[in-house]
């Protein structure tokens, strides 16, 4: 028995003490340092500005209006003074202006950074993770989460910065005046800062809860307000449950945001009483002061001083209330950072080698050749707060395939070998769930072999290039995926820079042109979501007309005529037809008549080739496999029964 493949398992506490997340955060704003350290400047301009004004007032006091000489009021002084005043308030005003554009600049670019490193990680994740993983809970890391990461970018940094440098100024210019009240204003606030790490943390948690069920929230609309789960729920009557799914979800949501809006109100209530009460026990000890009812002497302490220091701390109080709510919010925004950094530690599964090999379409042959394969599917990721399994079995772009979630103790396949030569047309047919879809899915990488090897001109797919490889293999499926938009834009999809001329031309190729001149916009008509305006027939030709565009060297077909009507099939295989000339294809068949002319047919059957050969090889042994399913279809097309029927009567091709 071959061994199982060994998938790693990262916990988010794993992955914050691999990378500890604030360093990561701080290297997002890497690009931006010179906007930054103009913002440090206009900070600590604005800090000692601010700081200057309680001096200007006590000057007021002790020189201008009450000379301590006990000389006549300094008119002349006061005019300067109250210059002074006036003037730092207006610099300051305009230097605020400055600031405030530069952090939004700053942190905003940064957080569209991150959201484009987020979505161009997940364009390079292999095909299994979106099949394990809901569709809404991506999308929820990448608008959610990021959303809530944007106050931290765009103003948390910044006030963080210029509260602390406020503070410090503020507790300098304290300590100078009257170090003694210094320490009666901050006597309480180890405590603060005590109960405010504790507080924080639960915030945090609280924080990772809600975004959980948020992303929840947002998997449970993809998948009930896309068009297949509102004609699911409209079919089996099954809209009032998922209201009520929905409304479950949402009350969770509310209790869980008001429980985080809740945490610390009683702390913050308690820190602001006592900032409230502090100037009032500031003049009772300056009473006992100046009476001489203290130890303290009340030479330093005058009318000047005090007003200053009252002052001082009014412009303490703020900052420090300030910094202690943005500390929640770090540690809040924290949770969101590590679940959106968590996307960003994955590894893909499927990456280039170094010195990957490009091949060259002109001089492809279109080889094609699997030897001695095995392949196990690979278990889901686990993530914090992902669902692993879809409800509908819809994660985003549908993949039609009975095989996508094998036993995880199975082989898919096993020791699978064939070779399709250049332009042949293989034909690849077996009951449900015997690997046909899997054996597809291997040539263009979208999983990696276990063991063995699957190779195109005979270099290993695994030593290619990414992108080389995916221009070399074209894929027409059963349920082809059309987005919302025009025709013209779903066939040029697959070539941007494709003229008219030549979008046309393949839809002529694919028996699809003139239905499409037939709509009243011809080319500019509007699919819908996932093409639910045109029908089965219709998206199949488009996906042809695609494919074509392409012009990849080798064609897979998965199913790609199956449950069509006989006018509908026969124009889709007219267009296979020509799209299967001069390249190598491999067909999953669906109705064995439309292979009878396949260069060769391989039979599979619980992941192992168990016959290979022509149509008329293949039919000539009565026992084999193909022979079997091919009486079966001919007894239901006809009415007739055949003996297979009782053996084999849910047979799959």
């Amino acid at each position: 028995m071959r061994p199982s493949p060994v998938v790693n398992h990262l916990s988010p506490d794993d992955l914050q003490r691999r990378d500890p997340v604030i360093p990561r955060v701080a290297e997002l704003l890497r690009p931006y340092r010179r906007q930054i350290v103009l913002v440090l400047v206009a900070v600590l301009a604005s800090a000692a500005l601010t700081s200057i004004v309680p001096f200007l007032v006590r000057a007021v006091f002790d020189n201008a209006l009450f000379p301590l000489d006990g000389s006549p009021p300094d008119l002349g002084l006061l005019g300067w003074l109250v210059a002074g005043m006036c003037v730092i308030p207006i610099v300051t005003a305009f230097i605020g202006i400055g600031q405030n554009w530069l952090t939004s600049t700053v942190g905003n670019s940064a957080m569209a950074d991150l959201r484009g490193d987020l979505f161009e990680h997940l364009q390079k994740m292999e095909l299994a993770f979106f099949t394990a993983t809901k569709t809404g809970a991506i999308q929820s890391r990448l608008a959610n989460d990021v959303a809530g990461v944007r106050t931290v970018l765009t103003d948390t940094a910044t006030t963080i910065v210029q509260n602390s440098v406020t503070v410090t100024a503020a507790l300098i210019a304290m300590i100078l005046l009257s170090w003694q009240l210094t320490i009666l204003t901050l006597i309480l606030m180890p405590l603060f800062v005590w109960l405010q790490l504790r507080v924080g943390r639960r915030r945090q948690r609280l924080a990772r809860h809600t975004q959980e069920s948020l992303s929840e929230m947002t998997a449970i609309t993809e998948e009930a307000l896309s068009v297949s789960g509102i004609l699911l729920a409209k079919v089996f009557n099954r809209s009032p449950q998922e209201v009520e799914r929905y409304r479950e979800a949402n009350r969770r949501q509310t209790r869980l945001q008001v429980e985080q809006a809740m945490t610390g109100r009683t702390f913050f209530a308690v820190v602001q009483t006592f900032f409230a009460i502090t100037p009032a026990l500031i003049y009772l000890v300056a009473g006992w002061i100046i009476t001489g009812s203290s130890v303290i002497s009340a030479d330093t302490l005058t009318a000047g001083t005090l007003v200053a220091f009252t002052t001082l701390q009014g412009r303490l109080q703020m900052p420090l209330l300030q910094l202690m709510r943005v500390s929640l919010d770090v540690q809040t925004s924290l949770a969101l950072f590590r679940r959106i950094f968590e996307y960003l530690d994955l590894e893909p599964a499927i990456t280039e080698r170094p010195g990957a090999v490009a091949l060259d379409h002109d001089s492809m042959r279109g080889q094609v050749e699997m030897r001695g394969v095995w392949f196990r599917y690979p278990e889901p990721r686990e993530l914090s707060g992902t669902v692993t399994r879809d409800r509908f079995g819809d994660t985003g772009v549908r993949i039609e395939s009975d095989e996508e979630r094998p036993e995880s103790s199975g082989w898919a396949l096993e020791d699978v070998s064939i070779v399709v030569e250049p332009g042949q047309l293989a034909a690849i047919v077996g009951p449900s769930g015997s690997g046909k879809t899997t054996c597809t899915y291997l040539v263009p990488r979208f999983y990696d072999v276990t063991e063995g090897a699957v190779l195109i001109d005979g270099h290993d797919v695994r030593d290619l290039t990414l992108s080389s490889l995916a221009d070399a293999v074209g894929m027409v499926t059963q349920e082809p995926y059309l987005f919302h938009g025009t025709i013209r834009d779903n066939i040029a999809y697959a070539c941007p820079g494709a003229s008219a001329e030549a979008i046309e031309q393949a839809a002529r190729d694919a028996n699809i042109h003139d239905r499409i001149m037939s709509f009243p916009e011809g080319y500019e008509t509007i699919t819908g979501e996932r093409g639910y305006r045109l029908s089965g027939g219709e998206k199949q030709r488009l996906a042809i007309a695609r494919v074509l565009l392409k012009d990849p060297p080798i064609l897979i077909l998965d199913e790609a005529t199956s449950a069509l009507d006989t006018e509908t099939e026969r124009l889709v295989q007219e267009a296979l037809e020509r799209a299967t000339r001069s390249r190598t294809t491999i067909a999953i068949a669906h109705r064995l008549s439309t292979i009878q002319s396949a260069d060769v047919i391989f039979g599979l059957a619980d992941g192992r080739v168990v016959q290979q050969g022509t149509h008329d090889q293949l039919l000539a042994d009565p026992e084999g496999l193909y022979a079997r399913l091919y009486v079966e279809q001919f007894s239901r097309s006809s009415g007739r029964r055949s003996p297979y029927d009782d053996r084999r009567a849910d047979v799959s091709l």
